[in-house]
């Protein structure tokens, strides 16, 4: 079922299925910010990831001497959330394991998702507790998709945690499988500026790790900005289709990553791995501003 929040600077429609954000449109001038799930590209809007953030290694992971098969982004993006609460400018969507989620991720849990309006901001907030009586591991990461009239012209501008212009950017390079690989690019951001084209995503994500950035501006082709993501998680994502020319580009804060093509560990040793003593709580947001 989709919900709608609003307030006198936007209107967010959030469906129950995943929690998903599926829409944010600027009431000054009744523009669409958010990619409209178009099959023919991708077939989503913005999808929670948890709790694995990208793919594991040949989709099996190994935890405790059993092995698991998971699919990339793990399963909560396909699962129904019950609605907790509702107001005019907040929602929030409650989500715990059940036989299914046991039989492919062996922990129980509670995931909470909130959407809070401030302003020309939305707020998108995670709250992962741990519901077992011993340790867990996760991850958990955004997926949003804005919309573009082209690839062509546009921009990113990156900003590191303190709020200046990143200069420079190591990328770690994807590879097969929808693994990474353990090498890395540098990237020359002048005044921050990444331009967008089609060759861009050719490898697939910009995969930027260690805290490097905490906000990314996507920039129309005049430079104004048409849409600011902050964060303070430890990666931050990239993307559009690979050789498509989508309509759209995400910029996708991630507590996790796939794994590397070399990993051959535990779930506990996997790069960026979140970790939750038993009734601990996991919070983390990040906003989306027009």
């Amino acid at each position: 079922m989709q919900y709608t929040i609003e307030n006198d600077k936007m209107k967010c429609t959030i469906d129950s299925h995943g929690a998903e954000l599926r829409s944010i449109v600027k009431k000054a001038d009744g523009r669409e910010v958010m990619w409209n799930a178009d099959p023919a590209f991708w077939n989503r809007t913005s999808p929670v990831l948890f709790p694995f953030v990208g793919g594991v290694k040949d989709k099996k992971y190994r935890y405790a001497g059993s092995e698991y098969t998971i699919a990339q982004h793990g399963f909560a993006r396909d699962m129904e959330f019950t609605l907790e609460s509702k107001a005019t400018d907040e929602i929030w969507f409650v989500l715990i394991e059940n036989e299914e989620s046991l039989s492919k991720y062996p922990f129980k849990f509670m995931l909470r998702i909130g959407y809070v309006l401030d302003g020309s901001e939305l707020s998108v907030n995670w709250e992962v507790t741990n519901t077992n009586d011993s340790d867990m591991y996760f991850a958990i990461g955004a997926h949003p998709a804005f919309a573009v009239p082209t690839l062509a012209g546009h921009s990113f501008k990156l900003y590191d945690k303190t709020g200046d212009a990143v200069a420079t950017l190591q990328n770690r390079i994807f590879g097969l499988g929808g693994c990474v690989t353990e090498r890395f690019e540098e990237v020359y951001t002048p005044d921050g500026v990444i331009e967008i084209d089609e060759e861009l995503f050719d490898n697939d994500a910009l995969v930027i790790e260690n805290g490097q950035v905490g906000r990314v501006d996507l920039l129309d082709s005049k430079g104004a900005m048409m849409v600011s993501v902050k964060f303070d998680a430890p990666l931050v994502g990239l993307w559009s289709p690979p050789h498509k020319n989508a309509p759209f580009v995400c910029i996708e804060p991630w507590y996790g990553r796939c794994d590397c093509e070399t990993f051959t560990g535990e779930l506990q040793e996997r790069e960026f791995e979140q970790k939750l003593k038993a009734g601990e709580v996991f919070k983390a947001d990040y906003s989306i501003g027009i």
